[in-house]
């Protein structure tokens, strides 16, 4: 017979183990790829030594002259907070009741919940990996139109806060309820009277609390991981503009990044404007991608043995190249349940006949060499 306490043993000892992998592996293809550690976190903290520059104690000289100086790589300390992930799993009183008598129905009971929880982790992981950090959605661009810069942040159910654009909180707790990916319009379930042109949409409650993401790495902000951009130049990414590409403009990209850091680019997102761009240019010469299978099953377009992948979440005109052995995914711990003091982890919602359980995930992404990664902008 199925009780709470079965669900709660199913939770722990079954599902646990599918959920971290299916989290880790099929929400995002870069996230699959990315490596995930534990090491360098302190406490609260992410603390990691990145070198630059090379051991400059080489050199030549005479037979019986005196040895090169020894001249060590220069290490600089990354810091950053670990950023708090959740996802929830909810259960209704009723829908375990009515499965007491079937494990099976229970089992599609759970497994429905747990894919629901993939689909929008999916969404909102892909998302944050090419964010910035700040959970910046769009700026609202037309307020009269309900108009916004980009929606391929947006989707329908999301609840977001809206900010002026001093950075001060307008309303919290909209919930979309209409997006038009072609126009950018969109509509929210109440629209402040007082929006004007430059309002900032945030997920709810993620202002500045997201992952450090790619898009950190291409950002104005002055400092990276606690250090002067000014100080390090190393800690600036390679960012060219150009408005059509070939095989000579992705070339000759990925051998700067290699020439100044020494990286081996092995990754290339790229948005739907400029994947377009590409098949376009190879179309035009009569000349057939080569489609590559990344590890979670993934299929993509190569270049020259390259991924070249897909992603909403790439600004649009936009192509990143990446040195994946360069990220890591730090964290304290994997995936685990919030418990109580009595290790229980399914919890009655306050005031409603349904149960949630919470997972949860404290950790950051730190890119040791951000002047190895680059990315083309202004694709037509």
């Amino acid at each position: 017979m199925v009780t709470i306490n079965s669900a709660e043993n199913a939770l722990k000892t079954v599902y646990l183990g599918a959920v971290t992998e299916l989290l880790n592996t099929k929400v995002n293809p870069l996230l699959a790829k990315i490596e995930q550690t534990a090491s360098d976190v302190w406490g609260k903290e992410i603390r990691k030594a990145a070198k630059y520059g090379i051991n400059g104690g080489i050199g030549a000289g005479d037979e019986d002259g005196d040895l090169p100086s020894a001249s060590s790589t220069t290490y600089v300390q990354f810091v950053s907070t670990l950023k708090n992930l959740y996802g929830q799993i909810e259960i209704s009183d009723k829908a375990i009741r009515a499965s007491a008598d079937g494990r099976g129905s229970f089992t599609d009971l759970l497994n429905s919940e747990l894919e629901d929880l993939l689909t929008a982790s999916r969404f909102n992981l892909g998302r944050m990996l090419y964010g910035d950090g700040s959970g910046l959605l769009a700026q609202i661009s037309d307020a009269k139109s309900k108009k916004v810069n980009s929606a391929r942040n947006l989707a329908v159910g999301l609840v977001v806060d809206m900010y002026d654009d001093d950075g001060e909180l307008v309303q919290s707790g909209l919930k979309i309820t209409h997006v038009n990916y072609t126009t950018n319009e969109i509509n929210l379930s109440t629209w402040p009277s007082d929006v004007s042109n430059g309002y900032l949409l945030y997920v709810q409650g993620s202002k500045d609390k997201e992952i450090t993401g790619i898009g950190a790495l291409f950002s104005s902000s002055p400092t990276l991981y606690g250090l002067n951009r000014s100080d390090y130049s190393f800690l600036n990414s390679v960012s060219e503009s150009n408005n059509t590409i070939d095989e000579i403009v992705l070339q000759k990209i990925i051998d700067k990044l290699e020439m100044i850091s020494g990286s081996n680019i092995d990754y290339i997102a790229c948005s739907a404007k400029a994947k377009y761009a590409y098949q376009d240019y190879m179309a035009s010469f009569k000349r057939n991608i080569d489609i590559m299978e990344l590890n979670g099953g993934y299929k993509t377009l190569t270049f020259n043995g390259i991924p070249l992948v897909y992603d909403r979440f790439v600004p649009e005109g936009q192509m990143i190249f990446l040195d994946t052995s360069s990220l890591k995914l730090h964290q304290l711990c994997d995936w685990r349940y919030l418990e109580t003091e009595n290790g229980k982890i399914l919890r009655q919602t306050q005031g409603k006949p349904t149960y949630s359980a919470t997972l949860v995930k404290y950790c950051d992404l730190i890119c040791d060499r951000p002047n190895g990664q680059g990315r083309i902008i202004n694709i037509l």
